[in-house]
């Protein structure tokens, strides 16, 4: 791989600069892609903004930027497309700074502003896994791109253009029906992300491997709207602990099964209503499996389980007819436990608090 400084001028970046919001940025003469299909929407603030005018007009030197080199005089940003796109609004005429447009600039401003050199450096010659390396290498600093855009600036294609339609730009449709139950910020790419992990079990990069040069993203689409339909048809009532559920592993687990969903209604809520259930969350995968560990269920107190111990006088009951039969644990070496599972109806109180060591507590099944 080739990396090569190339040091360009605020005139040459922003001459041809054309910003076609969903279709894509374009500068350089055209020549340079600002907004690769792995890149974010603009995400600067305006002091941020200003900043990076201000440090160009003091002679300021600013963090050097970052291209790819695709091949007959065609540019892509890997890092810094923020700082590219400041520049360019700003000697476009997109905002001012302190009530004063780049046209309001006196003409020697206005040279100094064209003539500052920024520092480039060029990739080329290079796999994708190796730019992808050195990007991973130089995403140090600024607005970082995610784990996601990382991806997708290796597996460019017009599969991942496809799928950023569906699932990353503004007002995206995968956002449109998916938002109350994906905890994404879809412009970032991760409602992306959530759904190609739903996909392909946790394999992101083989999956988008496998399919970076299909035409579409029909099957990424028909997947995620297959889900969401699944979850609407069981759980038609909506609670917002229904949001950032796993529902791709529930639904790669569960969906060929029967179920009634008004028998999961009363299930949901009853648990729900149950204050001994901390994680409400957990009981849209509770109802599948039946695992209490989903639910955090409700832990004794450090009061009821002195109040107990001292009552007990360090006696472990589950240690009769053994050698530990009389023996009088530590506070600590014991751990409250319910006499009565909540699975039977045991509540988190003292009258059904037992202390046990920790051995015997962690043996107990909820019989």
């Amino acid at each position: 791989m080739k990396i090569e400084l190339k040091p360009i001028t605020v005139r040459e970046l922003a001459n041809g600069y054309v910003d076609n919001l969903e279709d894509g940025v374009v500068a350089y003469g055209g020549n340079l892609d600002v907004r690769p299909a792995y890149q974010r929407e603009f995400v600067y603030h305006d002091k941020q903004r200003d900043s990076v005018i201000d440090s160009v007009r003091k002679g300021f030197p600013l963090n050097v930027m970052y291209w790819v080199d695709n091949g007959d005089n065609q540019f892509e940003i890997l890092d810094g497309q923020q700082r590219t796109i400041s520049i360019c609004q700003y000697v476009n005429g997109y905002f001012s700074i302190n009530d004063r447009q780049f046209d309001s600039l006196e003409t020697d401003e206005q040279e100094q502003i064209l003539n500052y050199q920024l520092q480039v450096y060029v990739c080329s010659d290079g796999t994708d896994s190796e730019k992808l390396e050195w990007f991973r290498t130089i995403n140090i600093a600024g607005e970082k791109l995610s784990d996601q855009e990382l991806r997708n600036a290796t597996y460019r294609g017009p599969w991942l253009m496809a799928a950023k339609k569906h699932f990353s730009k503004n007002n995206n449709p995968a956002q449109s029906i998916g938002d109350k139950y994906i905890n994404a910020k879809w412009n970032r790419q991760e409602g992306l992300e959530t759904v190609l992990s739903w996909i392909s079990d946790g394999k992101i990069e083989s999956y988008m491997n496998a399919h970076q040069l299909d035409s579409n993203d029909n099957e990424l689409w028909m997947y995620f709207t297959a889900v969401i339909n699944w979850i609407k048809l069981l759980f038609p009532k909506y609670r917002k602990e229904m949001k950032s559920v796993d529902w791709g592993k529930l639904y790669n687990t569960y969906h060929a099964n029967q179920y009634d969903a008004d028998e999961l209604e009363k299930t949901v809520f009853k648990l729900m209503s149950d204050s001994e259930v901390e994680n409400k969350r957990g009981i849209y995968e509770y109802v599948f499996d039946n695992d209490s560990k989903h639910l955090n269920l409700r832990q004794f107190d450090d009061n009821i389980k002195r109040t107990v111990y001292e009552r007990q006088k360090g006696i472990c009951p589950m240690c009769r007819g053994t050698q530990n039969e009389n023996k009088c644990w530590a506070f600590e070496e014991m751990e409250g436990d319910h006499d009565i599972p909540w699975s039977r109806g045991g509540q988190t109180t003292e009258d059904n608090c037992v202390m046990l060591c920790r051995k015997h507590n962690r043996e107990k099944s909820d019989k």
